[in-house]
Order: C-alpha cells, then structure tokens, then sequence
C-alpha cells in the first residue's frame, strides 16, 4: 500500500531516537539525507512503491553522489543514513527484503589526528597563572582531557556525583546518551580534588550544582569556553600545532597505545561503538616507530647506501 513521503521521514526520526538514541545534529543529517532520497524516487516514478527499489536504484543513487563530486566522508553518512532507512523500512513490513544490504561504502582516507607530546602538554600547564582564580579549574581541566580521553562535551557534562575516587572511576555520559567507566589516574584524582576546594568559594546557579566545572558565573562550563582555554594555553607555550580539546583525546589513546595498552581497553574507555575507530591510533603508533628508525638509528638516516 502507497504511503506518503511525510509519512516515512516521521516513522524514520522516530524509529531513530528510540532504536539508535542518535544527537540532535545526526538526526536532522539524517532527515535531510531521507528527504533527498525521496525527492530522488518521486522524480524517478516511484510514488510509495517501495517493493519496487532494487539495488540497481541505489547503486544509481549512490553515482549521482559520487559525480556532485561529494566527498567520500559525506557519502559515506549518507549511505550509512540509507542503510539505516531501509532497516526501519523493513522493521516495519513496507518492505519484505533489504535492497541496501550490499551497499558498499567508499573508500576513506584516514587523516592521523593530531597529536601532543607529554613535554608540550606539560609546557601548558606549566603557562598557568595560579594567581587567578581559575587555575586550579583549567589545570583539572587539561588532567580529565589528557588523563581520561573526553571528548569537550563530556568535560563540560561532567557531575560531581559521578566521581567516585574511593574506587578510582568517573562515570561519563557519552553519544547517544551512552554511559562508560573511565578511570581516574592518581594525578587527574588529585588535581579535581585541588580544583574542588576553590571550587567550593563558587555559588552554582539554580540547576548547577551537581556540574563539576563551573564557570566564574555558576554555570556548567561551556564548550566553547573550554576551547579557548586550551587555544590560549598553547599560545602561551608556544605550540604552533592546530590543536583543540579533543587532540587530548587523541593524545591519550596515542600515548596508551605507543605504551603497550590493549587497543579492546582503549576502544572501551574512548566510548568507541567500534573497534575498528580506534584502530587509527595503531596507525599513529607505527607513523611514530618508523619516525623513531628514522631520528635515531645510524642507518635510518641515510637516505641512500653507497656502494662499497
């Protein structure tokens, strides 16, 4: 039976929030990509005859991104958007069998994050000021980037309530509303426990209490605020990477992996749906033993041997 275009974009968004729990921003990527695709079978003479999509007409769907000359990551979410539509549609018997199961993905060309060394880490928290009264605050801040891998809006959602030193864990809301267990190290454990003594001189507005990082205003500590703290830190120490609160998360993933930690251990304290996002920091990892050959062994200098 035909159903109307408005009909399957409502049933998509609502099948989302509840089976996948998806952000605000994913889901509307989410509703344009549907609308899009609809637009695309109306003007090929689909009118609500679902059954009658066949491979052929995604494969055909899946070119015309391709020649937009759309860049492979845009393609990709938005085949993986498709996947998605068409799992609901078959969930909820428009469709009898899946004609986007064998869509295949373009492939990506992984960029290696971005990434600090402990000695520049170190150089921005040595920049400072403890005569302000946001030290304490800024310095606990870089030690639960670094030494527990958040992402900013993990940082700026953190609960007091959820530290739990005597066992040594933080519990953080991730994607999709997604609880994890991090741990804390011994220094980030002391440097929030240091923060919270000034903390306490701060009076938190009315539904701001249970927030670990405050503003000088008693609110929740915003994301963009957290930006410019760190881009002036590394002003100050002189960093002249293009760097933002998330390269501490890919500093402690690189810095664990380099160290030997089980890339199933990082994968679960990143909030990693898979294992296969965190495997980009093995990348990392040989990029740096191979600049390692490179820097200190006699013969990783050489550029070309000589014959003798």
């Amino acid at each position: 039976m035909p159903v109307s275009a408005s009909e399957l974009r409502e049933g998509f968004l609502e099948y989302l929030v509840l089976e996948k729990g998806l952000t605000h921003n994913t889901l509307q990527a989410y509703d344009r990509d549907a609308s899009r695709f609809l637009n695309f079978l109306n003007s090929q003479g689909f009118h609500g005859n679902l059954d009658e999509i066949t491979p052929q007409v995604l494969q055909d769907y899946v070119k015309i991104l391709y020649e937009l000359g759309l860049e492979a990551s845009s393609q990709a979410r938005i085949i993986s958007g498709l996947r998605a539509f068409f799992k609901y549609l078959q969930a909820e018997s428009y469709i009898q069998t899946n004609p986007a199961e064998l869509l295949e993905m373009p492939a990506l060309r992984r960029k290696l994050p971005v990434v600090l060394t402990v000695e520049e880490i170190d150089a921005m928290v040595a920049t400072i000021d403890d005569s302000k009264a946001e030290a304490s605050r800024n310095r606990a801040i870089i030690e639960c980037l670094y030494g527990c891998g958040l992402r900013v809006s993990e940082l700026s959602s953190l609960r007091i309530s959820h530290l739990h030193f005597e066992d040594a864990y933080v519990r953080v809301t991730g994607k999709g509303r997604k609880e994890r267990l991090v741990p804390l190290g011994n220094s980030t454990q002391f440097f929030i426990k240091e923060y919270l003594k000034d903390r306490s001189q701060i009076k938190p507005v009315p539904g701001h209490e249970d927030f670990l990082f405050l503003s000088r205003l008693g609110r929740a500590i915003s994301r963009i605020s957290v930006f410019v703290i760190i881009k002036n830190l590394a002003r100050a120490a002189g960093i002249r990477k293009t760097i933002s609160p998330h390269t501490f998360r890919h500093s402690f993933a690189t810095h664990l992996i380099e160290n030997g930690a089980d890339l199933r251990a990082v994968q679960e304290m990143l909030g990693h749906a898979s294992i296969t996002t965190t495997e980009i920091y093995t990348h990392l990892d040989k990029a740096f033993l191979a600049e390692t050959i490179h820097r200190y062994h006699p013969h990783g200098r050489l550029t070309a041997l000589t014959p003798g």
